[in-house]
């Protein structure tokens, strides 16, 4: 018990004495998103002389989309091997629902967010791994149907400084917040990262 306290004592120590450093930064890349506890389903129609009719339900495959997210980030060093970053940014999410009826076209749904992030990041020299909370509140959606409004979620990841200011970074985000009936949004994402020097 005794060295547990102490060891508290010297990591609580070590963040008070350190040198706080803040840099902000941006975030660029690629998502490769999808729903999950697929397949979907939805209903088709047909249209005869300007009138539509329905005609059943179908059934759809859920497949990745590929799309993009851009943001900003705030980098607040205060210890060699610890961060706290803050975030916000746009995502485009989403889906392919591939049609099982050969009369049912396939289609692609898109959800689009801005998002903020708090991340905890833990440096090992030039690597990094890094997880934090999610908020996404969603600004425009094609193809799907009254999809709810935020989404919470958890996001786990790595990065690599290739230099001082610049890395690459990859990450999986899992959304806890059922989006339309029981799916939720699941997305990788892989990209890089920039931070500006801060004079003292």
């Amino acid at each position: 018990m005794n060295k547990f306290l102490l060891s508290a004592v010297l990591f609580i120590s070590s963040l008070s004495f350190a040198q706080v450093t803040f840099n902000p930064g941006i975030r660029v890349g690629a998502n490769i998103a999808y729903f999950s506890d697929g397949p979907a389903h939805d209903y088709w129609y047909y249209v005869d002389s300007q009138n539509y009719y329905h005609n059943g339900s179908n059934t759809y495959d859920i497949k990745s989309k590929i799309d993009f997210y851009i943001g900003f980030q705030a980098n607040i060093r205060f210890a060699k091997f610890y961060a706290l970053q803050p975030e916000i940014y746009y995502t485009r999410q989403g889906a392919k629902y591939e049609s099982q009826n050969s009369a049912v076209a396939s289609k692609t749904v898109s959800v689009s967010y801005v998002g903020a992030a708090v991340v905890n990041k833990f440096y090992f020299d030039k690597f990094n791994i890094h997880f934090g909370p999610t908020l996404e509140l969603l600004t425009d959606h094609k193809n799907i149907e009254s999809p709810t409004d935020a989404d919470l979620g958890l996001l786990f990841g790595a990065g690599y400084d290739i230099t001082k200011n610049f890395g690459v970074e990859a990450r999986i985000k899992k959304g806890f917040v059922h989006i339309k009936s029981d799916q939720t949004n699941v997305t990788f994402q892989t990209g890089v990262y920039y931070t500006f020097n801060m004079k003292k």
